[in-house]
């Protein structure tokens, strides 16, 4: 392996970027034309350009990608997170066409990107499931009902190849399942392609924590410990932070050695995270799914840990020796906490904010503050992507400590031409109950108007 092609953009894409180049690779960087004066076009070692702005004429276009590839000479290919990251048929393409697949094998994505089928495999591997329905296929909802009164309300109709909060939807009565299910399953097939939902329990107050765990593809798996996730809008994440609050050892145990089971069992081969939903006041914990990519909130684990996720991924793929990595190696130093800063507006449910970053100020990176972007001063936050502007992520020896150091990194971020959320992330932080761990996943609902105000 001599250079890696990034079929992605913008903050992720300047990380695999960087950790390339430690590696001594060649990066190629790939640019829609909303990006082609994009930072992650400025880092890389050569930038092709792949189509018009809109996702599915660049990023998404398979063949776009792999001529880029061909043409550049890359021998891989790292997918970054979203877009085709988790997309089996692109990971097959690659291989076809003679390259490195970076990220786990195509089978191992299929098998955890339907999440029914992966709940099973969960289940058959150990790992508690929470109790949920068969699937309903596109059009199909015979016997809803009678599925949903047995999984018992409140629930969730989910899409079975959603992720990321995509094509979730919360129901609290019976009159209304089959009209959500219906709605989700357009949403779905409109999406993904696929629209087949299944139901699953909602617990009214629960944590969703995850295990980071890494395979070598050969039946040893380790993790990295734990990372809370609870902190969410609309079920997508705002801030992680690792170790979870609170969570008592017994537990953190348990719920490691469930993900590394798992990961055994599926023979699993690099990065991957394992989600569970936690009940907050009986710590019962519950598979959710797993994510066979690097996640948005992996800098929490490696600021905890030491570990670079990218270059052990980049390590493996090339076939590098790394039995050296065993659990006894993997320690948990302090607390990490990560913030996502967003164009969006906090107040009107959080209403993306494109436009012009007319000021960008981020906080200067050193041993307990670390900055991951993918814009500068000057550029252009669009409407084709996701609005996120940068990732905050504070180490400190205590939990507030670590919220101490976040709060001070906040207060020193400065965003002007945009709506953002840099004053809800520092309020969140300042937070009394939030400080005291008593983190789940309506947090920012109950106390909306402390953030917002």
């Amino acid at each position: 392996m001599h250079k890696i092609l990034i079929a992605n953009r913008g903050e992720i894409a300047c990380r695999i970027i960087r950790s390339a180049h430690e590696l001594g690779l060649k990066a190629v960087a790939v640019y829609s034309e909303a990006d082609k004066n994009a930072l992650h076009v400025e880092r890389a070692d050569e930038a092709v350009a792949i189509g018009p702005s809109k996702p599915a004429e660049s990023y998404l276009r398979v063949d776009n990608l792999l001529a880029a590839a061909r043409q550049t000479g890359a021998d891989a290919v790292h997918p970054g997170y979203g877009f085709l990251a988790e997309n089996s048929g692109f990971a097959r393409e690659v291989a076809a066409a003679g390259m490195t697949w970076i990220g786990p094998t195509p089978e191992q994505i299929e098998a955890m990107g339907d999440k029914e089928r992966a709940r099973g495999l969960a289940s058959a591997a150990g790992v508690p499931v929470v109790p949920g329905s068969p699937r309903f296929p596109t059009g199909e909802l015979g016997g809803l009902v009678e599925a949903a009164d047995a999984v018992g309300y409140p629930l969730l109709v989910k899409a079975s190849a959603g992720g990321g909060g995509i094509g979730m939807r919360l129901v609290q009565h019976a009159d209304e399942v089959v009209k959500v299910a219906e709605a989700t399953q357009t949403m779905a097939q409109r999406s993904f392609g696929d629209g087949t939902v299944f139901l699953e329990r909602f617990l009214p107050k629960a944590r969703h924590v995850e295990i980071q765990v890494f395979g070598f593809g050969d039946g040893r798996a380790v993790h990295l410990f734990e990372r809370d996730c609870s902190t969410q809008r609309r079920f997508q994440k705002v801030v992680e932070e690792s170790p979870a609050p609170g969570l008592p050892e017994e537990v953190r145990r348990r719920m490691a050695q469930a993900a590394v089971a798992l990961a055994q069992s599926q023979r699993y081969a690099g990065a991957g995270t394992v989600e569970f939903i936690v009940d907050a006041a009986s710590f019962e914990y519950f598979f959710l799914e797993m994510n066979t990519r690097i996640q948005v909130e992996h800098p929490v684990t490696e600021m905890i840990t030491g570990f670079d996720l990218v270059e052990l991924q980049i390590r493996l793929a090339r076939g590098d020796d790394l039995s050296a990595v065993t659990q006894d190696t993997i320690k948990s130093r302090g607390h990490a906490v990560e913030c996502r800063l967003y164009a969006e507006n906090p107040a009107k449910m959080f209403l993306p904010s494109p436009g012009t970053l007319t000021t960008l100020h981020l906080p200067e990176p050193g041993e307990h503050v670390r900055v991951d972007t993918g814009v500068r001063h000057g550029d252009v936050i669009t409407a084709f992507y996701d609005p996120m502007i940068a990732k905050l992520v504070c180490w400190g020896e205590t939990r507030l400590a670590a919220l101490d150091a976040a709060e001070l990194a906040l207060r020193s971020t400065r965003i002007e031409g945009i709506w953002n959320n840099v004053d809800f992330l520092r309020r969140l932080m300042e937070h009394e109950v939030f400080r005291r761990g008593d983190v789940y996943t309506g947090f920012i609902d109950a106390y909306k108007a402390d953030l917002t105000s």
